[in-house]
């Protein structure tokens, strides 16, 4: 097989024929890049860089020109000055040696490439999601935590540009952080749609910054609607077609060949390569290289130089140094990878190969197979495998090891082991306390920027929905948490969108009267300047609301956030931290639609106390300030009816477009915020704004009887009777459910029951009028029964479903067994 990728035929034909996909675009695209299928559930095809050096072997002055010209580019288009400051970053795997040539023809910053390896004790300094990929969590490590906290041009570079989104993930994540004027991205193609171009662009507006782009080329790729289903049916034809790939025997010597690595030279950029360690290593390549060149066979003409996934610099460096010194000899370069492709032996298609192997570097996610493409069968003499130590373990040697597999197919393998650089743990105490500043929109909700600042990470662009059953079912599968994933929203039917504008039309006033109320509570009793902090999402629109009463009635601007709070996890620490560092404690006040039961009350004030004997910071009053407290669970609120709030009718379309919080390891590290997601594709349904409006529009009228009302509010007793649990465990025994957390009392968790749950039946308090139409109407559409009861303290109940009861959330936030 002649692995020269076309011979004579371009490399993604074949897959072009068959799923109809195509690229437009430059002239030069062809010649830059091929097709193969992915063994990927997320996206069927998979451009084959046939310059990057990953799947494709590749002469290295090849790989090493196309970056180095980046960077040349990038240079000229910042100007010394500004180069001088910059910080290039690129992405692992596939672009991990790209990013470093960059940073080379840049020839004045330091370079930092993500990693999916994390280091005992080191403290990610980032990180961010590639929503495509078939691993997706990327680590920013930093030996020197400076690194990427200066305010200079920030460098992305990746070796394609398909969406945009991991880029807008990392800038999103990075800017938070450290803003800065100034983005390049970088990029052998620019494959992005005219839409994701403009979605840049907005991002770019929304932060006050200036993003370039720099590519070698730049097209679009052509995708018919079923390429997802059509991909996944031929890789699974062709997988079935092939038997179990047996591994030929090795017929090559296995040879160790001492580098002898300069000491304390990193071996490359996971933790920071500064334009100091190249000079080193330009130094020192001269002489590794002609260590190789000794231990090569003297007939040995055709060699690979094979990297090991992320490690892709030092071998590409290696063997750019091997083919200048042995002209006679053709050298090619590329590296071993985790990314799973189908492999067809045919010159329309650019995996021609695969060589399957086991993980050897103890990966954090658990073993896994690996792979070489374009390998077996390419008739080389001789296959130079550069590893680094971390990776020189006895599955590396084992007989289905890589230097097995690659023995099979070449008379000569090299081994060249470059030692891992593992930085030492940061002692400055001042780093895990560094925290963003809050999101806005509208780079981050619908909500103006000075209505709301949220507390959150930015997760917008990780799938993170499934269907209400499956989610059920997943949760009960393994007692997994309710907030590590989210339901998919319901998008309302034109009946229920007039069911809402009829109730917000009705209910605006009483509305209007209960924010005064709490406002006015809240600013007698609690503070005269309070700081809102609503509990993310159901409070926001009430925090934005009484922080609308206070400029009203007060021409108070007070400052307002939103923070997640989780069953069964708490508070966000992290969001406490943020607020003691920048207010004081005893100042904020935290707000929420409604009480049903008290699970979040009570929630509140378990996690402040922790938080205290944990930090050691005082002040914060968990006592929440509600809309309507139904339930008897606080002293601070504008009602204790249960009436109809039409922010509960809706979802993220009623909340500013935000989404539940989400709390999961992989996305939210220990020194970030929970995380959420902002719905930008929902902005046509969006009635945020239209809702703050008209409760706002109300305010005057409700002036006079809301102080009235609060003048008699302070002369009666508050305190909470916590009459809604009791009414709440009296329901769940009479109904044979035995288990409150099955039992949603109020007309906000009702809707909340319908909306995201699979309700079992609705009890409705008799002649409770139009503020249950939408409720009947979504137990309609559900086919859910409604039940009329006499004696019930509040308007409506919502029931989950006994079948899904083992998959419900307790109280612990986890799956209830019944």
């Amino acid at each position: 097989m002649n692995n020269a990728v076309n011979d004579g035929v371009w490399s993604g034909r074949w897959v072009a024929e068959r799923l109809g996909v195509g690229l437009e675009g430059d002239d030069g695209l062809p010649d830059l890049l091929g097709l193969a299928l992915r063994r990927n559930p997320k996206r069927a095809h998979l451009l084959v860089s046939n310059v990057l050096g990953k799947h494709v072997p590749q002469s290295p002055s090849v790989v090493y020109g196309h970056g180095f010209r980046l960077g040349r580019r990038v240079r000229a288009l910042l100007g010394d000055t500004a180069a001088a400051t910059a910080v290039v970053l690129g992405y692992a795997e596939t672009a991990t040696g790209l990013g470093h040539a960059v940073a080379d023809g840049l020839g004045l910053a330091p370079y930092l490439h993500s990693t999916r390896r994390p280091v005992p004790g080191i403290t990610p300094a980032g990180g961010f999601e590639e929503s495509h990929s078939h691993a997706t969590s990327h680590l920013l490590l930093p030996e020197d935590p400076a690194l990427l906290a200066g305010d200079g041009p920030l460098v992305l570079v990746d070796d394609e540009f398909s969406t945009g989104s991991t880029v807008l993930n990392t800038i999103r994540d990075l800017h938070a952080r450290h803003p800065r004027d100034r983005y390049v991205v970088v990029a052998l193609v620019d494959m992005r749609s005219p839409e994701d171009t403009a979605r840049l662009q907005r991002f770019a507006d929304g932060i006050g910054a200036r993003v370039d782009l720099v590519a070698a080329a730049s097209g679009t790729v052509r995708l018919p609607e079923d390429v997802l289903d059509k991909g996944r049916e031929l890789v699974a034809r062709h997988e079935a077609a092939r038997p179990g790939e047996t591994p030929a025997p090795p017929r090559g010597r296995i040879t160790r060949v001492d580098l002898r690595w300069p000491r304390g030279l990193p071996d490359g950029g996971r933790h920071g390569f500064t334009p100091a360690h190249r000079a080193r290593l330009e130094t020192a390549l001269p002489a590794m290289a002609a260590r190789i060149a000794e231990a090569l066979p003297a007939d040995a003409r055709d060699i690979l130089v094979l990297g090991f996934e992320e490690l892709m610099y030092a071998p590409l460096r290696i063997a750019r140094e091997l083919e200048q010194i042995a002209p006679d000899t053709r050298v090619r370069f590329s590296t071993t990878t985790r990314s799973p492709v189908l492999a067809v032996d045919d010159p329309g298609y650019a995996i021609r190969t695969r060589l399957v192997f086991p993980a050897h570097d103890d990966p954090a996610d658990g073993p896994g197979e690996r792979y070489a493409y374009n390998v077996a069968g390419a008739g080389f003499d001789a296959v130079v495998a550069v590893v680094d130590s971390a990776a020189d373990t006895p599955a590396l040697r084992a007989p289905d090891g890589l230097t097995a597999r690659l023995a099979a197919h070449t008379p000569h393998v090299l081994l060249a082991v470059v030692p891992s650089h593992v930085p030492t743990p940061a002692t400055t105490p001042e780093r895990p306390a560094m925290l963003p500043e809050p999101l806005r929109g509208p780079a981050f909700s619908s909500y103006p920027p000075d209505e709301v600042g949220w507390l959150l990470r930015d997760l917008s662009d990780v799938t993170l929905e499934a269907p209400t059953e499956e989610r059920e079912e997943a949760i009960q599968s393994g007692g997994a948490h309710y907030a590590e994933s989210l339901p998919v929203e319901y998008q309302p039917s034109e009946q229920y969108q007039r069911l809402f504008h009829a109730a917000l039309d009705t209910s605006a006033a009483r509305i209007a009267h209960a924010v005064g109320v709490v406002t006015e509570t809240v600013l007698q009793e609690r503070s005269p300047r309070p700081v809102l902090v609503s509990l993310a999402r159901a409070g926001t629109p009430v925090g934005i609301l009484m922080r609308r009463w206070a400029q009203f009635r007060h021409g108070l601007d007070l400052p307002h956030y939103a923070v997640s709070i989780v069953r069964g996890r708490g508070i966000d620490a992290n969001a406490l931290r943020w607020l003691a560092a920048h207010h004081d404690p005893r100042d904020v006040v935290f707000v929420d639609g409604w009480t049903g039961k008290g699970a979040i009350t009570r929630e509140l004030a378990q996690a402040v106390e922790a938080f205290e004997e944990q930090d050691g910071i005082t002040g914060f009053d968990p006592e929440i300030a509600v809309l309507a407290d139904p339930g008897s669970c606080v002293r601070t609120y504008g009602t204790r009816e249960d009436f109809l709030i039409p922010s509960a009718c809706l979802n993220s379309t009623v909340s500013g477009l935000i989404s539940r919080t989400v709390l999961r390891a992989d996305l939210v590290g220990p020194h970030d915020f929970h995380g959420a997601k902002f719905y930008r594709e929902l902005a046509g349904a969006d009635v945020s704004t239209a809702f703050l409006h008209a409760v706002r529009d109300r305010f005057q009228e409700v002036a006079d009887t809301v102080d009235s009302a609060v003048k008699e509010l302070m002369t009666e007793d508050r305190t909470p009777t916590w009459a809604g649990w009791r009414a709440v465990e009296r329901i769940s025994e009479e109904y044979g459910i035995h288990d409150v957390n099955l039992v949603k009392p109020g007309v906000g968790e009702t809707t909340r029951v319908l909306l995201r749950r699979v309700p079992w039946k609705i009890l409705a308090k008799a002649g409770a009028g139009p503020d249950l139409d939408h409720v009947r109407l979504l137990a309609e559409q559900r086919g859910v029964p409604v039940e009329e009861v006499g004696e019930l303290p509040y308007t409506c109940v919502g029931l989950i479903h006994p079948q899904y009861t083992r998959g419900a959330t307790g109280a612990d936030g986890r799956a209830v067994n019944v």
